[in-house]
Parts: C-alpha cells; sequence; structure tokens
C-alpha cells in the first residue's frame, strides 16, 4: 500500500526535521538571554567608590592581575610588528594613563611572532590546530583565551581604549562584556589566572574548529564570540545548582564584601550596549575595527539583526513542508472531460472518479 511505501520515509524526515529544529534552537539560544550575573558599569564604579571609605582590611578582594593584553598579527606585511598609527593612539590611552592607575600595571602586547611561541611553549597540544586555522584572525581569538588563562588579567581588542583606571574591573573574577542583543562580546574581556571557565573554553577550541564555509560563521562559531558565548552557555549550565541561585552584583549571595570560592566560579556579564540612548561606556572606547571584514559580513549581520523573524519563518515553512507530506499522498481533486476526478498516487487510485453532485 502507498502508506506503507511513504510510512518510514515520512518517519525518517519527521526526525530530520526535529534533529534540525533542535540544532537550530539551541543555536540560536546564543542570541538571546544568557547565562551570568548581569552588571552595569556604572554598578562597577559605585562599588569601588564605596570600598575606598572601608579599611584595607575589609575591601574587596582583587582577583583579576594588573594586566592589560593586546594582540596585534600584522597580516598586510608580516613580520612588521609597528602598531598602525590610530591603532598606537588607541593603545596608548591604555599603556600611558596605565602609569597614574591604582597600583602596578603591566602592558603585553602579544605579536604573531610571541603568539606562537608562547602557544609552542606552554600549550603545545594546542599548536596545530593554532597554526592551522583557515583564517587568521581566528589565531588572535585563540591567543587570547590562552594568554587570560596563563596569566589573568584584562583583554582588550586594539580598537578599544581606556577612558579611566580599570582597577575597580579587577575585583570580579570573571567578566565578559554584553551588547544587550545578539552574541556575548569577546573583544573586552577580564579573569583570574587558571579560571574554570577558561579551562573549558581553551580545550574546546579544538571540538569547535570546523569550516562552515561562509567565513563569517566559520570565524565566529570556532574561535570567535559565538564560541564564546556557547561555551560561557555550557559553562554555566554545568555548575551545581548552589552556585545558580540569586546573586547581588555587590559581592557574595547575601551581598558580602567578597565572593566564596565557589561562587567566583559564576562569571559577570557587564553590559555595555553602544546603541543611541544607552548607558555610555565608563571604562572604554569603541574606535576602528572591521580588520578581519570577509565577504560575507554584511550578509550575516542583516541576519542578525532580523533573527527573530526570520525563525519564524523557518518554522512556518517546515511546518507547511510536514503538512503537505502527510496530507498530501492522499490525493487531490482535477475537473477532467467535465467530471470531478481524484488524483491519487497509487497505482490503484491514478483515476477514482467521483459521482456527479
Amino acid at each position: 500500500m502507498l502508506y506503507r511505501r511513504l510510512a518510514f520515509p515520512l518517519l525518517l524526515l519527521f526526525l530530520t526535521v526535529l534533529l534540525f529544529l533542535f540544532h537550530i534552537t539551541a543555536f540560536i539560544h546564543l542570541f538571546f538571554t544568557h547565562a551570568g550575573i548581569t552588571i552595569t558599569q556604572n554598578e562597577i564604579l559605585d562599588a569601588y567608590t564605596a570600598d575606598q571609605d572601608l579599611a584595607v582590611g575589609v575591601r574587596r578582594e582583587s582577583y583579576v592581575p594588573k594586566i592589560v593584553h593586546q594582540v596585534f598579527h600584522n597580516w598586510k606585511e608580516p613580520g612588521n610588528e609597528t602598531l598602525p598609527s590610530d591603532w598606537e593612539v588607541v593603545s596608548g590611552t591604555c599603556k600611558g594613563r596605565a602609569k597614574g592607575w591604582s597600583g602596578e600595571w603591566e602592558y603585553m602586547l602579544w605579536t604573531e611572532s610571541t603568539s606562537r611561541q608562547f602557544i609552542q611553549d606552554e600549550y603545545p597540544w594546542m599548536l596545530k590546530t593554532y597554526d592551522g586555522y583557515r583564517y587568521p584572525v581566528q589565531r588572535v581569538d585563540a591567543v587570547r583565551y590562552f594568554v587570560l588563562y596563563h596569566y589573568g588579567g584584562i583583554y582588550l581588542d586594539l580598537d578599544n581604549g581606556c577612558l579611566r583606571d580599570l582597577t575597580p574591573l579587577t575585583n570580579y573574577p570573571l567578566w565578559n562584556t554584553d551588547g544587550g542583543r545578539g552574541a556575548l562580546s569577546n573583544n573586552i574581556l577580564g579573569a583570574r589566572p587558571k579560571h574554570p571557565f577558561y579551562d573549558r573554553l581553551i580545550r574546546s577550541l579544538i571540538t569547535y574548529n570546523y569550516n562552515y564555509f561562509f567565513p563569517y560563521i566559520t570565524i565566529s562559531y570556532a574561535s570567535g564570540q559565538w564560541f564564546e558565548t556557547s561555551v560561557w552557555e555550557k559553562y554555566h549550565a554545568s555548575l551545581p545548582s548552589l552556585l545558580k541561585g540569586p546573586m547581588t552584583s555587590k559581592g557574595g549571595q547575601g551581598g558580602g564584601s567578597e565572593f566564596g570560592k565557589g561562587e567566583e566560579m559564576r562569571g559577570f556579564r557587564i553590559m555595555m550596549d553602544d546603541r543611541p540612548g544607552t548607558e555610555p561606556w565608563i571604562f572604554f572606547t569603541q574606535e576602528r575595527g572591521g580588520s578581519w571584514v570577509n565577504w560575507d559580513n554584511a550578509f550575516w549581520l542583516w541576519i542578525g539583526e532580523h533573527l527573530l523573524l526570520l525563525a519564524v519563518v523557518a518554522g512556518g515553512s517546515l511546518s507547511g513542508v510536514g503538512w503537505y507530506c502527510i496530507k498530501g499522498p492522499r490525493g487531490r481533486r482535477r475537473r477532467v472531460g467535465g467530471r470531478d476526478v481524484r488524483v491519487g498516487l497509487g497505482k490503484k487510485d491514478d483515476m477514482r472518479v467521483l459521482p456527479d453532485v
């Protein structure tokens, strides 16, 4: 019978669509609500200012080493490790101001040669993947994660400058930046050394290393901000439920002055939306970027701006296809020789004449 012949293909199609929808749902989740503790820039500054009125022994603990990391790989002129003039100015806002910041700050610029040497010496298991990345910017992505795991500190892209002392940010053992839309950002990051999130992040680079044909997707999901967001969500989902309860942005779950050993495993998302009408940035600036732009960037950025609409359209289309696959084989009516006939798909049902009405 026709139904029996179609049953297995339809079941296979249904399971394929179900698996596809599962992966799409997991992927789309990267662009909406994120795990971790939400905190604003002003809350960070206010908490630090309030701490200065306390005795040294009861002030909040500083977790993040006072190191600013930046990465410069010159793809246009390999071997030339001199920063472009505009990036030199932007970088100087951190290097120059750091001399007047609280405590002793160190600045580390990772060039193409020093980055590879660091991976080769400290993490040789990553070298094959590191050298084999299809796009040079993926090595810039990867090395930032390794230096933050190894040394701790604050990482900035070269198109991000400093507006003020970054010391208030050292009171949070793990943080990244959240633009309030889409995936989390990986252009400004901070962590204490050997944080378990970064341990998971660097060990996920090999398993995520796929070529998705489109440069933007390959870069974003194999090493960039989509990759970071995906691991961030999985990391927080893996934490014991005890650590997932409410926590104030000023300290532990009771609002204390410092974090417990378990609580410091959670990450903070610093809200840094650059759209008009949002809270202005108070620690960092955003200057010229886009050094890794490829031919498909504009296309995927447009999709990102219309993601919800496209998800609804795709879901409706798949539902329509599923309905047709189930209902379609029953046949359809056609007018032949002045009479209504049902045209089916089986050998015996090719021309079933309907009675005249």
